[in-house]
């Protein structure tokens, strides 16, 4: 189906990508996700996700697979006005986002999670969750905060404060007990977590570094950690 107006209604999911607030505007109360190229839709239909649309660049039709959901084609210009970006890979497409997980059935299933208190930059989170899929490591939302550590803690975890503190201990010093059923607690770039995610943790773990160097960038952190909370 072809578009030649930026500003038809249809394009509404991919309208200002660019820009935090409008789209927040338009997302709908469940939410919405945009996958980027050919690679990233296929994997998200083959996850079960639901697409609302798909929007391709006139010239790669022929590269979209089969799916149940309109498809609106339309040139390079047009893609550009509407998102606010070049859109290189030629394809976007927007997907119904599953509602999350509560806490309690992630905690009964998990053996180890993560926690993550004001990560906000979505690059790094990002990064995060693609380090947390490769160690099976599980997200839901944890809430009130920082209150919330009670229910992993209840779970039978021990909660785990990664932080460059000078009182921390080397992360692969942990002991078995330790390591068992770990709740590894995240904080951002910066400002680390807070003093009350600090007070509310089990044990402060660090990891060790050359000299100089106080810290990671939090998915490279989490990554580390991840690796070592994982081996036998």
């Amino acid at each position: 189906m072809p578009i030649t107006d930026p500003s038809d209604d249809r394009l509404a999911d991919y309208r200002a990508l660019t820009d935090v607030e409008l789209r927040t505007r338009w997302e709908p109360p469940h939410g919405l996700f945009i996958a980027e190229g050919e690679l990233v839709l296929g994997r998200a239909l083959r996850a079960g996700y639901r697409p609302r649309s798909v929007l391709v660049d006139a010239k790669r039709v022929d590269q979209v697979p089969d799916v149940d959901a309109p498809l609106y084609a339309a040139t390079q210009d047009v893609l550009e006005a509407t998102t606010g970006f070049h859109v290189h890979r030629g394809i976007l497409a927007s997907f119904h986002r599953r509602p999350l997980p509560d806490a309690a059935s992630v905690l009964a299933a998990a053996t180890r999670v993560a926690i993550l208190e004001d990560v906000n930059n979505h690059t790094n989170l990002g990064a995060v969750f693609r380090g947390a899929a490769a160690f099976a490591v599980p997200y839901a939302r944890l809430e009130p905060w920082p209150a919330g550590l009670e229910t992993v803690r209840a779970a039978g975890f021990t909660v785990l404060a990664l932080t460059p503190a000078p009182d921390a201990l080397p992360i692969q010093r942990l002991d078995q007990q330790q390591r068992h059923r770990p709740a590894l607690l995240l904080g951002a770039e910066g400002p680390g977590l807070s003093r009350a995610a600090l007070d509310a943790s089990d044990r402060r773990v660090t990891i060790p570094m050359r000299r100089g160097v106080d810290s990671l960038n939090v998915a490279a952190a989490a990554a580390v950690a991840f690796w070592e909370l994982t081996r036998d």
